[in-house]
């Protein structure tokens, strides 16, 4: 049933294309263990052992924290159509914000998605399959517009704002290490905001 390989192959690859969402799970050494559903076509494979992931403004910062403390990420995806499959890729990950170089090429992958907060670029260093028996079917009926709308009414300011206040700190009081500066509040918006 449950298979494990080194790297993502090109079948895992156009799996994880075709899924409308992914769950990311992180934990500190101490606290509670974070699971995130992603969606927003928010994640892109760049090699067999590389993915990256764009990340929203979220109530939360949970995925920074964890890092900070222990260096360790799964990222799961499964299928919700008929064929049954369950993707798991373990790695580590390093935390990309907007005041850095890298950002905006890897910002670049994605649609443009106002608030976005951090790229996350993961070594993957095991890749798990297993069937997904289990799983209920669902349906896709498309993406939710209200982050993108929520986004656009606080505006580049009121984003910065709402990061100082919500995303410094994890629930279990660790520190996340997200930089709200200057330099960060002109790009919080994102360099290519929606037409």
């Amino acid at each position: 049933m449950a298979q494990q390989y080194e790297q993502i192959t090109d079948r895992l690859a156009a799996f994880i294309a075709a899924q409308h969402m992914f769950f990311v799970g992180t934990a500190a050494r101490d606290g509670r263990v974070n699971v995130s559903p992603k969606g927003q076509d928010s994640l892109r494979v760049l090699g067999p052992n590389r993915v990256v992931w764009l990340n929203g403004t979220g109530s939360g910062n949970e995925t920074a924290a964890h890092l900070r403390e222990v260096n360790r990420m799964t990222i799961m995806f499964c299928s919700f159509v008929r064929e049954p499959l369950i993707l798991r890729l373990y790695g580590t990950a390093t935390e990309i914000q907007p005041d850095e170089p890298e950002y905006a090429e890897l910002e670049a992958l994605f649609p443009p998605m106002l608030g976005a907060r951090q790229v996350y670029d993961v070594a993957v260093d095991l890749v798990q399959t297993s069937c997904g028996y289990g799983v209920p079917f669902m349906e896709y009926t498309g993406e939710r517009p209200l982050m993108a709308s929520w986004a656009e009414k606080k505006g580049p300011e009121g984003l910065a704002r709402y990061h100082e206040e919500k995303n410094l700190r994890s629930i279990d009081g660790f520190e996340t290490g997200l930089r709200v500066g200057s330099a960060v509040r002109d790009q919080v918006g994102g360099p290519n905001p929606p037409k």
